[in-house]
């Protein structure tokens, strides 16, 4: 399942803190989103929809939890930008990050060792 760049915001926000309430997730996201109320409604009622989250009904507000594993996500969306920037060679990706200079000693050694043992 895909999510968009707002929907992710979300979904982080649920695997990061546990199930929230609109009114949490409104107070939780508004000072990083500038995101009001409503707008947090849409992008729930969205992600409701397409089964990405789900809710139980409290006293007066509804806990949302998300129904999508974070873990299969990541995975999903490294697997859709590989194909779309990429055409899904990960070589060339790899050597794009190490030609553009923009990796840490630190990044470089910790992918030299992922590929040692992968």
């Amino acid at each position: 399942m895909r999510l968009s760049d707002s929907e992710w915001k979300i979904a982080d926000c649920l695997w990061t803190k546990g199930d929230m309430t609109i009114t949490e997730l409104t107070k939780e996201l508004r000072p990083v989103t500038g995101w009001g109320k409503n707008t947090i409604i849409t992008l729930l009622k969205r992600m409701t929809e397409k089964g990405a989250i789900t809710f139980v009904q409290e006293d007066k507000a509804k806990r949302f939890h998300p129904v999508v594993d974070r873990t299969e996500a990541e995975l999903e969306e490294t697997a859709s930008f590989l194909d779309k920037v990429y055409n899904g060679n990960v070589g060339l990706m790899i050597s794009n990050l190490i030609d553009s200079d923009q990796l840490t000693d630190e990044q470089l050694a910790e992918l030299r060792r992922i590929i040692k043992e992968g």
